[in-house]
């Protein structure tokens, strides 16, 4: 959420809000996401020199001024388009995991671009906006996410071209996050993956991809124990995310609908049973875990409407 103050006569404060997101949803492999109740929270002034005041999650990172991404980003889009480089102080507040597969990076690059936006004068519409921010992500599903809130389905062509389209959700979606301790690089992950995949591999990821769609466009959760199932990402990326393992076995237990890779891992996303209560089940996951000595944190959430352009 973007939120603007101050006097007429120099750029004004700006109030940002971003959310995490978490993208494939199992077969809809860099294609969906969902925006997430988790939020990175960036208050910013001009000043005489770039200052950080980090709170919250993963508060060093936060608050490192080197190659800090929000910074970097801000810089690097200002210069690109030759205008002035303020000096910033930047008061941050995290929810986000950091490393974790929670889109933390694309809420960071998009708060840099907005701030650019802002304190350049760039005048750029949401479009060019998530259209920088996918082509530094390298694909466009987390950035459309974090920025218009809700799901949203996206595609960037080989010319850097970028469509989204936001989808409105039925129903309740109650939502758990497994967030382990080691992060994960985005880089590291997509390594794991081979160059080519089998035509049986593709249509059923095509075949689920639709049916997840439908799922959450018509309100029936139950077709995602079959809808959540992939092909294309998870088998190569599972024993580097040991969590997914684990949580999948407990996909068709009371309480739980189905279980995916949170965008390229390590935490996992699992979607509970609206009918069931959510601390119940939270419960039952954590008990889960520790029976094979892994050790999660445990988020409960939901899909989040409000996105950073809200």
């Amino acid at each position: 959420m973007a939120k603007r103050t101050g006097h007429r006569h120099r750029a004004s404060a700006l109030h940002l809000e971003l959310p995490a997101t978490s993208a494939n949803l199992g077969p809809a492999f860099d294609a969906a996401a969902v925006a997430l109740d988790l939020y990175i929270t960036v208050d910013t002034n001009a000043a005489t020199e770039f200052s950080i005041a980090a709170t919250g999650r993963d508060q060093e990172i936060c608050g490192r001024m080197e190659n800090h991404l929000i910074l970097t980003t801000y810089r690097e889009i200002l210069q690109a388009n030759r205008a002035e480089i303020t000096p910033l102080h930047l008061t941050v507040k995290n929810e986000i995991p950091i490393g974790k597969g929670c889109g933390s990076s694309a809420a960071a690059r998009l708060a840099g671009i907005a701030l650019a936006n802002h304190f350049g004068k760039l005048g750029w519409s949401d479009a060019q906006i998530v259209g920088e921010a996918s082509r530094r992500e390298h694909h466009a599903d987390n950035a459309s996410a974090c920025w218009m809130g809700g799901l949203t389905v996206a595609c960037m062509s080989d010319d850097g071209e970028v469509q989204v389209a936001q989808v409105r959700v039925k129903g309740r979606w109650p939502l758990l996050l497994a967030v382990p301790d080691q992060a994960l690089s985005t880089e590291e992950a997509r390594w794991a993956l081979p160059a080519t995949y089998s035509r049986a591999d593709a249509v059923t990821n095509i075949q689920n991809s639709l049916l997840l769609l439908a799922a959450l466009t018509e309100g029936r959760p139950d077709l995602l124990r079959t809808a959540v199932q992939d092909r294309i990402h998870e088998p190569y990326r599972a024993a580097l995310c040991p969590l997914l393992s684990c949580l999948r076995e407990l996909r068709g237990k009371p309480g739980i609908l189905g279980t995916a890779l949170s965008g390229a891992g390590p935490a996992v996303l699992v979607f509970l049973d609206p009918q069931a209560g959510a601390e119940k089940t939270r419960r039952m996951l954590g008990a889960h875990l520790a029976q094979a000595g892994l050790e999660a944190e445990l988020l409960l959430t939901h899909i989040s409407q409000r996105g950073g352009k809200s």
